[in-house]
């Protein structure tokens, strides 16, 4: 299945976009979680059609074919070995790691992404919580709640928080917040180790917790 670096990007974008909620993705919010004009996004979606690797119809939302999610799958368990190889070996805080391994995920052989994940020992999840799908495409999950969704009284582990703003992880990790972290939600804020916590703004909408 050949695809270019673009493409790619594309069918990793749209994957990601229903693994922690379940509406398909619109063109236009494609357009925005890559960067490009809907114009582009248009064209790209054509061709990728073409291929075989999404659904599509006119002004309707993107999804993947059984080709297209193997590829998907495929980049992505590239990419989040990557970010999880920069964080552990090289010292990367988990704000940094994304854009060296959109760089790094095109360029690293199956030979070494296998030396990695052997070195590593074999990570289910990502700095961030995002699973690591196996070379089979297997994939871990656990029962999950977006925080801003979590009821009053709600108790649970952080499972992921969003890597899409760099500067919001930053302040998610000076609040005590980090991936395993145990939080109750309370009316209006939520308690770390039995106290209040500030939460910064938007958090709630990044951050799931176990269900």
């Amino acid at each position: 299945m050949a695809t270019s670096p673009a493409a790619d990007d594309y069918l990793k974008t749209i994957y990601a976009h229903t693994e922690w909620q379940d509406q398909p993705i619109m063109p236009s919010v494609l357009a925005a979680r890559l960067g490009v004009a809907p114009s582009s996004v248009t064209e790209m979606v054509k061709k990728l059609a073409a291929s075989g690797l999404v659904n599509h119809e006119p002004y309707r939302a993107v999804t993947l074919t059984a080709d297209g999610r193997e590829r998907a799958v495929s980049m992505t368990r590239r990419h989040r070995l990557i970010e999880t190889w920069l964080v552990r070996e090289f010292a990367y805080s988990w704000d940094e790691v994304h854009d060296e391994a959109e760089v790094l995920e095109h360029a690293v052989s199956d030979r070494m992404l296998e030396k990695i994940d052997a070195r590593l020992g074999r990570p289910t999840h990502d700095p961030h919580g995002d699973a690591i799908p196996s070379r089979d495409g297997t994939i871990e999950r656990t029962p999950f709640v977006l925080l801003a969704d979590a009821a009053p009284g709600h108790a649970g582990e952080v499972l992921r928080v969003s890597d899409r703003d760099p500067l919001l992880l930053r302040a998610i990790t000076a609040s005590g917040i980090d991936v395993g972290t145990q939080l109750v939600v309370r009316d209006g804020g939520v308690e770390l180790a039995g106290a209040p916590i500030d939460l910064p703004d938007g958090a709630a909408e990044v951050v799931w917790l176990s269900a």
